[in-house]
């Protein structure tokens, strides 16, 4: 009886290199019926893009931006542009439709490299290469009485778009149905997700990056082919971005404490 993993292999090959089932079973030296029945026990169907990843709307106005801060240089320094007011003139004279923080980051970047010779603006991530996930603990009035409950928390790392919901508790049942209402959300699945040690997904940390992941984990993991990094123990901010979405997710979406009579309520 073929492993888990082994199974997630077979697919990997199949749907992301490609392999036909007589190559795979010549090259894992497997008969063909046990190359199909390992394509075919997955329940939920593999991801498939639909459309192409388009670029930042922010590329086509970077110029502008830099043609500013650089007249901005020689106006007094209280007469100089702000983030903000960046944004709101390209939105005003140029039509632009991407958010404040879209500018504000970019303009950071921009000073950044203006105030550290031979250096250049950090890589942006490649489209649908990383996400991370984390849990973070909220507390809500549910049908009058004050309850603790779980916000699941995924962020894209290269458009930063983020997917957020509450959940009774953080079992696997949880975990796994918080990933697969993110990727319908997102459009789409990320080739690798960034976790710290939770049991739910490892069963043992070895030595280095290894884990022992859970069965059930990988057979997930198996459904919509994507890989998981872990960090390392106790390095919960080598995945600063979704640390810091929990933090944001609380303080703009759950203040005041919300008081609901049903967690679909709360999250729809």
């Amino acid at each position: 009886m073929l492993k888990m993993a082994n199974i997630e292999l077979i697919r990997k090959l199949h749907f992301k290199e490609g392999r036909s089932i007589r190559q795979l079973a010549k090259d894992l030296t497997l008969s063909r019926q046990t190359i199909r029945k390992a394509l075919q026990q997955n329940e939920i169907p593999t991801y498939q893009r639909s459309k192409p990843v388009t670029n930042p709307v922010i590329d086509p106005v970077k110029p502008i931006i830099i043609r500013w801060l650089t007249d901005d240089e020689t106006a007094p320094l209280k007469q100089r542009h702000s983030a903000a007011q960046i944004h709101r003139r390209l939105v005003k004279e140029y039509g632009f439709k991407g958010g404040e923080s879209t500018v504000r980051r970019f303009v950071r970047q921009y000073k950044q490299l203006k105030e550290t010779p031979n250096s250049s603006i950090p890589l942006e991530f490649d489209p649908g290469e990383f996400a991370q996930f984390d849990w973070g603990e909220i507390i809500v009035l549910l049908n009058g009485i004050e309850t603790k409950v779980m916000l699941f928390c995924m962020r894209l790392l290269y458009s930063r778009k983020i997917s957020v919901k509450v959940f009774q508790h953080q079992r696997q049942e949880a975990l796994f149905q918080g990933h697969a209402d993110a990727f319908d959300y997102f459009g789409g699945v990320p080739k690798t997700i960034v976790y710290d040690n939770m049991k739910t997904a490892v069963k043992k940390v070895l030595e280095g990056t290894k884990r022992e992941e859970q069965e059930a984990f990988i057979q997930f993991r198996s459904y919509y082919l994507f890989d998981a990094q872990f960090c390392a123990p106790a390095k919960g901010n080598e995945k600063g971005q979704v640390e810091k979405l929990v933090q944001t997710a609380r303080a703009q979406f759950l203040v005041p404490v919300p008081q609901v009579s049903d967690l679909q309520v709360l999250n729809h």
